[in-house]
């Protein structure tokens, strides 16, 4: 008698357990379960993995920032357009450069273009660049370019 209350039960759960893999028709299985996304990870939008590649956060003069701004020695004096200024004790200069989106904040003493054009005052009324060539005598020589506030 044990033996068949045995036998039975097992052979009930033999027939659930077929029942079920049918009435699912197969759907549980997963092919393959490395190729799934994350639940975990939030979907970047459109376009997002491009920017959050670019956006790459830093140390900068001692500083922590995720502020991006291009290779200032690939732009040149005549596509920098000035915004703005800020006067006080650390002047700043606020600027556009084309082909890139946004501003990029210049401050006294750093080097612009490829000629290495060195941004030497900050004044109310523009920008005042100085950059050293040697003329056609072999002398060195010093132009000054001024980029006035843009309107």
């Amino acid at each position: 008698m044990r033996y068949l209350l045995i036998l039975l039960i097992s052979v009930f759960n033999l027939g659930l357990a077929l029942a079920q893999e049918n009435s699912l028709g197969g759907k549980t299985k997963i092919e393959n379960a490395f190729s799934l996304r994350d639940p975990f990870k939030s979907t970047l939008k459109r376009g997002a993995k491009k920017d959050a590649q670019e956006k790459k956060s830093e140390i900068r003069d001692g500083t922590f920032t995720n502020y991006f701004r291009p290779k200032l020695s690939s732009v040149r004096l005549t596509g920098l357009k000035v915004v703005g200024v800020m006067i006080g004790e650390n002047r700043r200069a606020i600027c556009e450069i084309d082909g890139f989106k946004g501003n990029v904040i210049l401050k006294e003493g750093e080097k612009v273009g490829p000629d290495n054009a060195e941004l030497k005052a900050i004044l109310p009324g523009g920008l005042i660049f100085v950059e050293k060539i040697i003329n056609v005598y072999g002398q060195d020589e010093f132009l000054e370019t001024v980029i006035p506030i843009s309107k």
